[in-house]
């Protein structure tokens, strides 16, 4: 009886570019190439959480204006000021994708700092309102205040950290040559030295709350 040979099995090709890749694949992570997504990922959340604290400030400003035109009606120009500088800054935004806007950002910048210099001009004016500083309506939204802007500045601080280190490594070996040659991502912009130097408005008029 004549026994049936078994098939060949058959050869196995070496496919270069395959074994390339394979060899090559798990030393990505570690030559920078996901340096920059992740890095570009980290600027956006920090931008989101500067967005959400300038939005919580321009939600308490319809009532802090409110309450103190109810003890200084007559001071018009002040309160106008406000409103106008919010509706200002409530009309120009940078979204995380827009980030690297130039001509936006410095936009953005400009109506946010012009909110800020309206809040201190009013918060100036209740020194001269006794009955308004001791309001509790106007103690609560004080509060909430001097809050929101110091969760104003932690956001800033962070952005600008965050996309300090994203900027650089645009820009530097071994992530530069991944976004010179894969992402082509572009920088994005930060806050100026002389915005992030200016003072938050002093909301704090020796008042205590509580105990």
């Amino acid at each position: 009886m004549q026994m049936q040979a078994s098939p060949a099995l058959p050869a196995f090709r070496f496919r270069p570019a395959a074994i390339l890749m394979l060899l090559v694949m798990p030393l990505l992570s570690a030559c920078g190439y996901n340096t920059i997504p992740t890095q570009e990922e980290q600027a956006k959340a920090a931008w989101s959480e500067v967005l959400n604290q300038y939005q919580r400030r321009a939600d308490l400003i319809p009532n802090l204006v409110e309450t103190v035109k109810g003890y200084a009606s007559h001071e018009k120009d002040v309160l106008e000021g406000v409103v106008e500088a919010r509706a200002k800054a409530t009309q120009v935004t940078v979204t995380p994708e827009t980030l690297t806007d130039p001509n936006a950002f410095k936009a953005f910048q400009e109506n946010q700092a012009g909110l800020t210099s309206a809040l201190s001009r009013l918060l100036a004016v209740v020194e001269n309102y006794p009955d308004l500083k001791a309001n509790q309506n106007f103690l609560a939204l004080q509060a909430q205040l001097e809050g929101t802007e110091n969760r104003i500045a932690v956001a800033r601080r962070d952005y600008i950290e965050t996309v300090r280190v994203y900027n650089t490594s645009l820009k530097t070996f071994p992530a530069m040559l991944w976004n010179t040659f894969w992402f082509r991502n572009e920088p994005f912009q930060n806050f100026t030295v002389a915005e992030d130097k200016l003072e938050a408005p002093k909301v704090n008029f020796g008042t205590k709350q509580g105990g």
